[in-house]
């Protein structure tokens, strides 16, 4: 009998509450390795739940398990970043002070709230269209780059910043979140895309246009222009560079530059080494016909960068901030403007790669009645 695996899966997920609170209050005392050997014992009997969960659901695809659990643990940070702001009490106290005390920084909580809130809403439609046998890439590319983005920035930063000396033993519960995600995305890239199909005639008019007969793709490309110069920036800011500049935008726009919790150095030399070459790519591929990487590249750094300016923009305004790091006031606006259409601009490149994907395609033969989805 199959079941159907989205409620099983919501079920499972809000266990989180009273598993909490009970480890919660049966753990006060626990010492930092009980925890992280509680949090292990946690993720065994949730891995196989999500198993029984698959077996009566009839899954064939195995990152149904993973996302199945993962949306527990999604709810987990949740739970966190409610606690920290004081909307509920009770749950997490025991594993914020002995486990991972660093994620009651302001970025530690956008984090948690990113994963509890939109990572979740991914892992159910995700589980939705696995359960239906419908095509996810795209959402999971998208995921994709978002987790491995909040990966590559909060590990680092506390092992680099002021929390490097209360590393304790469950930050190796992270360790799934590195290893997971790189198989994970080894098997989505593998998956057929689902773009829609063009005829060959549709793709030679399409690859024939010169630049100005494309005004969207002539916008995207002065946005990449622009943001990867804004990214080279902010880059020698944190690198302490000394012009005047670099000065007055660290002390008037951007403090949380200098929070000595590392995160906000940590992402910015991220947008500095990874992201930049990616915009630099981005405008090659619409200069260039036929570059058919730059859709599924798109969607994952339109994921990558979502994650990290709602976490970066979050953590400057957080009251968990200290004063003398958050943005000041009178540059709110400017600073909100500014972090918006950052994040906005590679959504603008994913949709539009998805949406006329014909000049990314290989050309093909203008006699050929179709082509076929690239595979």
């Amino acid at each position: 009998m199959q079941l159907p695996a989205v409620p099983g899966a919501v079920g499972l997920s809000l266990a989180a509450f009273p598993v909490s609170y009970a480890l919660n209050c049966g753990a006060a005392l626990a010492h930092p390795v009980a925890i992280a050997m509680m949090g292990v014992l946690v993720l065994l009997i949730l891995f196989c739940m999500a198993y029984l969960l698959g077996e009566w659901s009839q899954s064939q695809d195995p990152l149904f398990y993973v996302f199945t659990v993962f949306s527990f643990t999604s709810v987990i940070d949740l739970i966190i970043s409610l606690e920290e702001d004081g909307y509920i009490s009770g749950f997490m106290e025991f594993y914020l002070k002995e486990g991972e005390p660093y994620l009651r920084t302001a970025y530690g909580i956008m984090i948690c709230y990113w994963d509890g809130i939109v990572h979740y809403v991914l892992y159910l439609a995700m589980i939705m269209a696995i359960t239906q046998r419908k095509n996810y890439r795209t959402l999971g590319l998208y995921w994709l780059g978002s987790l491995m983005m909040s990966i590559v920035v909060f590990l680092p930063g506390n092992m680099l910043g002021k929390y490097s000396s209360e590393i304790r033993p469950s930050f190796l519960l992270n360790v799934p979140y590195i290893l997971i995600p790189i198989w994970a995305g080894m098997r989505l890239f593998s998956q057929p895309k689902s773009l829609p199909c063009c005829t060959a005639e549709k793709v030679v008019a399409e690859q024939q246009r010169s630049l100005y007969q494309r005004p969207l793709d002539l916008g995207l490309i002065l946005f990449l222009m622009v943001a990867a110069t804004f990214t080279f920036f902010r880059g020698l800011v944190v690198l302490d560079c000394p012009s005047d500049s670099c000065f007055n935008y660290i002390y008037q726009y951007e403090p949380y530059l200098r929070d000595p919790v590392a995160y906000p150095k940590v992402q910015m030399l991220v947008y500095m080494f990874y992201v930049l070459p990616f915009f630099c790519l981005g405008i090659y591929g619409l200069l260039r016909p036929g570059c058919t990487w730059l859709p599924d590249w798109a969607l994952v750094f339109a994921g990558a960068i979502a994650q990290a300016q709602f976490s970066h923009v979050g953590s400057s305004l957080h009251h968990h901030t200290p004063y003398p790091y958050r943005t000041p006031e009178e540059v709110w606006w400017v600073f909100l403007l500014t972090n918006v259409l950052y994040a906005l601009g590679p959504h603008l490149l994913a949709y539009r790669c998805l949406h006329s994907p014909g000049f990314f395609q290989p050309a093909a033969p203008t006699g050929q009645d179709g082509i076929k989805k690239h595979q």
